[in-house]
Parts: C-alpha cells; sequence; structure tokens
C-alpha cells in the first residue's frame, strides 16, 4: 500500500525579499538552505515549518515554469509534496489506478531527491509532487582533480567515520543540525576523511585520514568503514605510497594523521610513505607528545612518534612555507595550535581548512564542534576567515564534509552558501 507524508508546500514567489520579511521576519520561519534547480530554471529557498518546510520558488529565466505561472497566476501556492519512499513503486500503483501523471518517470529534484508531478486534473486541482528524498547523507569517495595556475590539487578519501552529532556541533541544538546531516540510532553523524594531494615541484599530501591500525572495537565505536581508502584513492589518482615527497599534518589527531605510519610485517611501526619529509608544527607537536585528560584519546603516539624515530620529522611554525605555494597559517581554536593550510598559484588561492571548517554545515561562525579546546579562538578566526574567503574566492577543501570535497563561499542575501566544485 502506497503511503506518502506532507514534505513540503511550494510557493511561486516574484519579489523574493518582501516573501523573505514575511515567512521568515514576521512568522519567524527558519531559512534552511537555498539551491538553484538548472533544469528547471528556478532557485528554491526552503523555510523549515517542524516535520515539513515552506518552499519559496524563485524563477531564475523568463521561460521558467515558475516564471509563466507567476503571468498567468500571480504569486500564491504552486503546488504540494508528498514524500514516499519508493517513487518507482509510487507511480506504478498510480498508474494501475488510471492517474493522470506529468512525469511517467521520476527525475532529478533540489536536495538531490527524485520527483514526479501528478496532473492536477487527477487531483481534484491540485499539482501533487511526489518526492524520494536522496540518502539521508550521500557518501562521497570519488577523487577529484583541480588546476590552480600552475598546481594540481586532489582531493583523496580515506572512507568515513562517524563521530556525536552533539559533540560535532557544540551548543547548536540538534533541531537545527539533524536536517542537514541526520544521525544515526547511536546519535553519530558521517564525516569524511579527505587528504589532499598538491602536486607542484614537488607532491604533497596534508592529512592521512585514520589508516588502518585501529583496533576492532574502536572502529566499532566509531563506525568506521573503509571499504574504500587512502591506498584506493592513490591507485585512482595514479599515485604510490612511494610517490609522495612530503606529508603535512594539519594538527595530529588520529583522524587525520593515523595513516602517517603502518605496521610491517615484525609488528614495527614505520612511515608509511617512505621517501617523504614529514612536517607538523611544532606547538601541535608539543602537546600532541604531552597530552592531558581531554585531548588524550585524540592523540595516539602509535601515529606519529615513530616518524621521529625513524628520523623523517621537521618541525615548523608559525607560517611556515613548505614548499612554493604551500604555507601554514594559524587558526587555533580546535586545538592550540591548529593550521589550516594556503595553497597560492597566479593571484588564485584554495585553503583546506582541516577542523576549522570541519563540513560545509559548520559555515556558521557560532556552528562550533564541542571538540575544540579553544572555542573563542575558532569564532574569531572564523569571523575574519569568512569574509576574506567570499571576498577573495579562496577555494575550500572540506576534510570530514561527507557529500563533497571543495568549494567555493559564496554570500547570498546574507546567508553564506558553498557553491559546490568537486
Amino acid at each position: 500500500m502506497m503511503k506518502a507524508v506532507l514534505d513540503h508546500i511550494g510557493i511561486a514567489v516574484n519579489d523574493l525579499p518582501a516573501s523573505l520579511a514575511f515567512f521568515r521576519d514576521a512568522l519567524g520561519l527558519h531559512l534552511e538552505a537555498s539551491e538553484e534547480i538548472a533544469s528547471q530554471k528556478v532557485r528554491a529557498h526552503f523555510l523549515s515549518t517542524g516535520h515539513s518546510s515552506l518552499e519559496m520558488l524563485e524563477a531564475t529565466a523568463a521561460d521558467s515554469p515558475i516564471a509563466k505561472y507567476l503571468a498567468k497566476r500571480g504569486p500564491g501556492i504552486h503546488h504540494i509534496a508528498l514524500r514516499v519512499d519508493d517513487i518507482h513503486a509510487a507511480l506504478a500503483h498510480l498508474t494501475v489506478r488510471g492517474v493522470r501523471l506529468i512525469d511517467e518517470r521520476p527525475r532529478p529534484g533540489a536536495e538531490g531527491a527524485l520527483v514526479a508531478f501528478i496532473h492536477p486534473s487527477a487531483a481534484h486541482g491540485v499539482l501533487v509532487e511526489l518526492k524520494q528524498p536522496a540518502a539521508a547523507v550521500p557518501l562521497f569517495r570519488t577523487v577529484g582533480r583541480h588546476t590552480l595556475r600552475d598546481l594540481e590539487l586532489i582531493t583523496l578519501s580515506d572512507g568515513f567515520i562517524h563521530l556525536d552529532g552533539g559533540a560535532m556541533f557544540g551548543t547548536v541544538p540538534k533541531t537545527l543540525w539533524e536536517k542537514r546531516l541526520p544521525p544515526d540510532d547511536a546519535n553519530r553523524i558521517p564525516l569524511g576523511m579527505r587528504p589532499l594531494i598538491v602536486r607542484g615541484e614537488k607532491t604533497l599530501l596534508i592529512d592521512a585520514g585514520c589508516g588502518d591500525k585501529m583496533d576492532a572495537k574502536s572502529a566499532a565505536i566509531y563506525g568506521l568503514d573503509r571499504s574504500y581508502h587512502l591506498d584506493h584513492a592513490l591507485a585512482e589518482a595514479g599515485l604510490a605510497a612511494e610517490d609522495i615527497d612530503i606529508v603535512l599534518a594539519s594538527h595530529l589527531h588520529f583522524d587525520h594523521v593515523g595513516g602517517f605510519t603502518s605496521r610491517a610485517k615484525d609488528g614495527s611501526l614505520v612511515p608509511r610513505f617512505p621517501k617523504a619529509r614529514y612536517v607538523a608544527h611544532r606547538g601541535e607537536w608539543h602537546d600532541a607528545t604531552h597530552p592531558h585528560e581531554r585531548n588524550r584519546a585524540s592523540y595516539l603516539q602509535e601515529n606519529f612518534v615513530p616518524l621521529q624515530h625513524a628520523g623523517v620529522l621537521t618541525l615548523v611554525d608559525e607560517g611556515a612555507e613548505i614548499m612554493p605555494g604551500v604555507r601554514f597559517r594559524w587558526s587555533g581554536g580546535h586545538t592550540p595550535h591548529h593550521q589550516v593550510v594556503m595553497i597560492e598559484s597566479g593571484g588564485e588561492t584554495a585553503v583546506f581548512t582541516a577542523d576549522m571548517y570541519p563540513t560545509t554545515v559548520h559555515i556558521p561562525d557560532p556552528w562550533i564542534m564541542g571538540y575544540d579546546l579553544h572555542p573563542m579562538d575558532t569564532l574569531a578566526f572564523k569571523r575574519a576567515f569568512a569574509r576574506e574567503a567570499v571576498d577573495r574566492e579562496y577555494l575550500l577543501f572540506f576534510e570530514h564534509e561527507p557529500s563533497m570535497a571543495a568549494g567555493y563561499l559564496r554570500d547570498l542575501d546574507g546567508k553564506r552558501v558553498v557553491e559546490r566544485v568537486l
């Protein structure tokens, strides 16, 4: 039996600021997201009403269906959307009953969903949209490449880890973050582990995921998924461990540097990248090798101390140039010496944001992880960095974002959004 629940009500608008002044400002509804659906020549703005939402539909071209609707009928309710678990089964169910359809097959809609419309003549004058939401959180594993003038940037994957959503969003209420990153039954959200290759005069690897040394108990606690991991990604990129000249640590937490070492056949711990020089911040190294009760679980000595013993470790200070075009920049907050990595070539800039912006959901300034040891430092850095990133069009690489790798930070009607590139 087909079962449908209300997902949203679509409202055609010809004056978005005025519509938002009423629905958002006067009624107090939260503007969750905005998305342009190029195939329909429409921009959708979603305002949460609890378990459903209002979708403000703004035409982006004169021949858009919404533009034609507005010209004929003016602004107002355009359609209602009903959520179904299996849109193919729903359409088959309706076809058997002779229900007239606009779409006999589903097509892509907003938020990665599949949608199909029922003709108003079959629904007593109401345009009804059926919507099968995308997977709760689509997981992006693909290797991505981007040319930054004289440098090649290659985003990799070491799989996914699941951490407590409350810890990942600190003081932000669950009712706000759970729609963006829905948690599992243990309140954990999926997070990517995305190292980045920078190829210029040398081949540099920034961070290396959690590696393969985690014991079974910890792997279960963290929901570790390395069915596709760093070795797979390197091979897909046409690289091997022996091709890496420099390995750089944004900081020394286990989910960033677990892949720096591996266990040899005799059980000893050795550098995973045999020809590489490993680079870490001097202050971060001190903190990692002198852990306290709050950070001890994140600083696992097996991931980095063997590098010092092997004589392949270099410690640097604030602002150090790692290789031409690549330098450290202090952000602090997450750890006292946490670094983002600035990558510059020919007047263009990319930034590996590490745990300053762990995901795209953390873009708002006060959305700060509970894991951050100095959250006010995080806040101060994010305030200044966000404006800089928008104005100078930095390409941002997000290490823990599960569904994408990189994008530009844009300011859309006073709301920051990420325009996806990879």
